[in-house]
């Protein structure tokens, strides 16, 4: 059978991870949430994403995409946000949705396809809603940024359950602590160095191929260890991280997911965050995940406070984003792409994609050319060419994003 992984409207609500990247690219315990579909379910596949990211989106995965052929057949829809553990058999047409209406998967005959298409995807869901069979599901669901680290831990535990060979492959210095081997994993090529402690006491360790544990790093389970990722000297890696592939980590770190590709070289500390792809966090930029008042986070979110209903929650920092040495971020902290963050004072707890922040005050900076260039500057030191269809997207945001960023400037310049 068909298989349609699909973003439905709510996609704004992961902004600002979202922007560049389709929901389903997010990551959450060892996978991201498309590889979690791709491996319960077999079968052709494809994907409905929103109109500006459907380019990028198809040299990326190789998959039909926004193919109105490829759906007009019996067919699985599936939401890219939800994650089902495991198999699901349905022998009748019906669609799951939540405790929201939203749909998070069902199965859909040719016959109904054909009879309630109109030429929009987003129109095709609400008309499925109303018309077919429908039964209410509890399932984890990632609807906010936050979610994504509420629920890191958990996946981090049931992920390794589900792996197979559980050994430790690769070269492990004699002089490397390793407390309860029986719950780490390190696979072929990684390289683990003397003083190095691995405590797997309070869950599981896995370290991808091509890893390497500096000297003196202390690694706390569970935690995902991406391939090609550098743990600096002396770095503190508590409890419930995820690191994906080519990052560098020093510093205390805690209950945070790095996507991929992305730099905390020096002391400082992360908490409860979601750092995006080609991000690079200077010396000492620490951010806030707990309030003094130990009441919930609120965060800044599609252009109104949203209440997190979560005590500890601390940064979403967008890709392509830069802070300088001593960046200090608020608890709850939204910051778009491509910003340029300089530390001074309080910082403020919202910043639009494409800002600059120098001495308390929002910058337009020097423009989309100097950005994309030193993007593809960035991405060259890690062997990335920027696509053509990607920078597209990033000229695309750049416009989209223009009345919000000169608002904020503006405010700033009337504070002077």
């Amino acid at each position: 059978m068909k298989i349609l992984i699909f973003e439905d409207e709510n996609w704004k609500n992961l902004l600002p991870l979202s922007y560049i990247k389709n929901t389903f690219e997010l990551r959450c315990g060892y996978y991201t949430l498309f590889e979690r579909i791709a491996q319960n379910f077999n079968g052709e596949k494809g994907l409905w994403v929103r109109d500006y990211i459907s380019s990028l989106t198809k040299i990326k995965f190789n998959l039909p995409t926004n193919d109105e052929n490829f759906i007009k057949d019996d067919i699985f829809i599936i939401n890219g946000t939800t994650i089902i553990d495991g198999k699901v058999n349905i022998e009748e047409e019906k669609i799951f949705v939540d405790e929201y209406n939203n749909i998070l998967y069902g199965y859909i005959k040719k016959e109904t396809v054909e009879k309630f298409w109109e030429g929009n995807f987003w129109k095709f869901l609400s008309n499925l809603k109303e018309n077919i069979k429908k039964e209410k599901v509890e399932l984890i669901s990632i609807k906010y940024p936050w979610n994504l680290i509420h629920f890191n831990g958990q996946l981090l535990k049931t992920d390794f359950e589900n792996i197979q060979n559980k050994k430790i492959e690769g070269e492990v210095s004699g002089k490397c602590e390793i407390i309860n081997e029986k719950n780490v994993v390190i696979r072929n090529e990684a390289k683990i160095h003397p003083f190095v402690v691995l405590d797997a006491s309070k869950g599981p360790i896995f370290i991808d191929r091509e890893a390497e544990i500096f000297p003196f790093a202390r690694i706390e389970g569970p935690s995902f260890i991406g391939e090609k990722t550098q743990i600096m000297p002396g770095a503190n890696i508590r409890e419930g991280n995820s690191f994906g592939p080519v990052c560098r980590i020093g510093g205390e770190v805690e209950e945070s997911i790095f996507h991929s590709y992305s730099n905390k070289y020096h002391d400082g500390f992360i908490g409860h965050s979601y750092i995006g792809e080609f991000v690079n966090l200077g010396a000492l930029t620490t951010n806030s995940d707990l309030k003094n008042d130990y009441s919930d986070v609120v965060v800044y979110l599609c252009g109104s406070p949203t209440n997190t209903g979560d005590l500890k929650v601390g940064s979403f920092i967008g890709d392509h984003t830069k802070t300088s040495i001593g960046t200090l971020f608020n608890t709850g902290t939204i910051i778009g792409i491509m910003c340029n963050i300089t530390a001074g004072g309080i910082l403020p707890k919202y910043f639009p994609s494409f800002t600059w922040y120098i001495n308390n005050k929002f910058m337009k900076g020097t423009g989309i050319e100097t950005g994309i260039e030193t993007t593809k500057k960035a991405m060259a030191r890690r062997g990335r060419d920027l696509p053509k269809e990607e920078e597209e997207v990033i000229r695309y945001l750049y416009q989209e994003t223009e009345t919000e960023r000169k608002e904020y400037v503006k405010r700033s310049r009337k504070k002077q």
